[in-house]
């Protein structure tokens, strides 16, 4: 049997989003508690990846090496929470680009499900994106969105949005654990 994954996107559900983009390990910062969600989510069970569109590396604002740097910073304040990240996935390209990666297609998706033998029916995706939501129903997993982020605003440009809806990723995570 494969193990439980939840899957979140980084910016604005794990660290404060910035229409600027992370550029660097000193401009990413948790959101308050979402680390300790993280941490909830290992404790019960629960592997935690992250699917992130990164267009910041083809737009040259930041290089791979910034780019791990950065989630090197991500997993050692996570695992200084008592938690873990096992996956980062992310995309490189701009939305000129066409590729299969970039939310909304399901590409960054699809990949994590094959390398890690994962039913994506089974898995939560966690967003505050619109590409997040359709992401996660164009690979067939189960999409959740939180307020923090671009959240509210993907709220109020989507009024009709028929999912689960949470103030942050803590809410979130408890969410999960009390329908497991």
């Amino acid at each position: 049997m494969s193990q439980a994954y939840v899957l979140l996107d980084r910016d604005g559900v794990i660290n404060i989003d910035s229409d600027d983009y992370i550029k660097s390990p000193e401009e990413w910062s948790p959101i308050p508690n979402s680390l300790a969600a993280i941490a909830l989510l290992n404790k019960n069970g629960f592997n935690v990846a992250v699917i992130s569109n990164q267009s910041g590396l083809n737009r040259g604002l930041y290089t791979h090496a910034t780019l791990e740097n950065i989630h090197k910073k991500m997993h050692r304040l996570t695992h200084e929470q008592g938690g873990e990240i096992s996956h980062v996935y992310y995309c490189p390209h701009i939305a000129d680009d066409k590729c299969a990666c970039r939310k909304p297609k399901p590409g960054l998706l699809l990949a994590f499900s094959k390398q890690t033998n994962t039913c994506l029916a089974n898995t939560f995706f966690i967003g505050d994106k619109l590409s997040d939501i359709q992401a996660a129903q164009a690979a067939g997993a189960k999409p959740l969105l939180v307020k923090t982020g671009k959240g509210q605003k993907t709220i109020q440009n989507n009024p009709h949005l028929n999912l689960p809806i949470f103030e942050h990723l803590y809410d979130a995570a408890t969410f999960i654990i009390s329908n497991k």
